[in-house]
C-alpha cells in the first residue's frame, strides 16, 4: 500500500527531526560561545568516564523508567512538558554542583528521559508490553549521537538503525525470557554498550556546555531540558518511522523516505 500524501508528510517531518538533531548548535547559542571552549574545562580521562557513567545509567534507567510507565497501547499526547521540568530539575543540581555530580545527575536524567521517550513511543501506537518496542526505546538514546567507530556511511538514522538491529533482535529476544532484570546476559550487555558508546557522544556534548564556567544551576536546567529536547524529537521522529512501517512495510518507508 503506497502512502498517502498526510503520510508523506509525516515521513518528511520525522526525518527533518533525525537528520538535523542539532544539539550542539542550540548547546552553543543557549551559552553564547561555541561548545568547544567547555573542552579546556573537563578533566583527564573525562572521556572514558563519560562511557562508563552513559552505560551504567543505561543500565539502571531501563529497569526504572520502562517499569513505570503504564503499559499497552494508548495513542494520544505524551507527556512532554512534565519530563522537561524533571529533567530541568536535575539538570540545576547538576549545574550547581559541576563535573561532580554527573555519576549522581546522569542516571537520574537518564531514567526521565527514557520515561519520556516510551511515552512518545505509546502515543505513536507502540505496545510497551513488548520486549521489541522496551529496546527500541533504548535505542532512541543512540540516535543523533556519533560512535568513534563509525564511518561516514554509517551516521544517518536507516544507517544507525542498522548497525544496532541484530543487537536489539537478540536482546529482545533476551527479555521476552528473562525480562529486563536480567540485565548480565550477553545480548543485553552488548545492546547497552552499543547504544552507549553513541549516547555518551550527546552526553559529551552537554558535560561540554555545564563545563563552561558561567553556566552554574540555571544554565544546567536549561542545558538539560535543550538534552530531553534532543531526545523527545529523536522518539518523535523513529516512533512516526516505525508507525508507518507498520502500515506500508519497512522497505517502502525506507524508499521514500531516501527521496525526500
Amino acid at each position: 500500500m503506497s502512502l498517502s500524501s498526510t503520510d508523506i508528510d509525516e515521513l518528511r517531518q520525522a526525518k527533518i527531526l533525525l537528520e538535523n538533531p542539532g544539539l550542539v548548535a542550540r548547546l552553543s547559542d543557549v551559552l553564547g560561545t561555541p561548545l568547544e571552549k567547555g573542552f579546556g574545562m573537563l578533566p583527564r580521562k573525562w572521556g572514558q568516564l563519560i562511557n562508563e557513567a552513559a552505560s551504567k545509567s543505561i543500565a539502571k534507567a531501563m529497569d526504572v523508567a520502562l517499569k513505570t510507565m503504564e503499559r499497552g497501547q494508548a495513542v494520544g499526547q505524551s507527556a512532554n512538558a512534565w519530563h522537561k521540568l524533571a529533567v530541568g530539575a536535575s539538570g540545576a543540581v547538576g549545574g550547581a554542583f559541576g563535573l561532580s555530580a554527573l555519576l549522581i545527575e546522569l542516571p537520574v536524567s537518564t531514567t526521565i528521559m527514557l520515561r519520556s521517550i516510551a511515552d512518545v513511543a505509546r502515543s505513536e501506537g507502540e505496545d510497551l508490553n513488548s520486549p521489541e518496542v522496551q529496546l527500541e526505546c533504548v535505542q532512541v538514546l543512540a540516535l543523533g549521537g556519533r560512535s568513534d567507530k563509525d564511518n561516514a556511511a554509517e551516521t544517518g538514522y536507516f544507517a544507525a538503525r542498522a548497525a544496532m538491529a541484530q543487537a536489539v533482535a537478540e536482546a529482545a529476544r533476551q527479555v521476552a525470557q528473562k525480562g529486563l532484570v536480567q540485565r548480565k546476559g550477553a545480548a543485553l550487555v552488548q545492546l547497552i554498550a552499543q547504544v552507549a558508546s553513541r549516547f555518551s557522544v550527546n552526553v559529551s556534548e552537554k558535560v561540554m556546555a555545564q563545563a563552561v564556567p558561567v553556566v552554574g544551576a540555571l544554565g544546567g536546567a536549561v542545558i538539560n531540558t535543550l538534552f530531553m529536547e534532543h531526545f523527545q524529537r529523536m522518539a518523535r521522529g523513529h516512533f512516526i518511522v516505525r508507525r508507518l512501517e507498520r502500515l506500508h512495510g519497512a522497505e517502502e518507508v525506507k524508499v521514500v523516505y531516501a527521496g525526500l
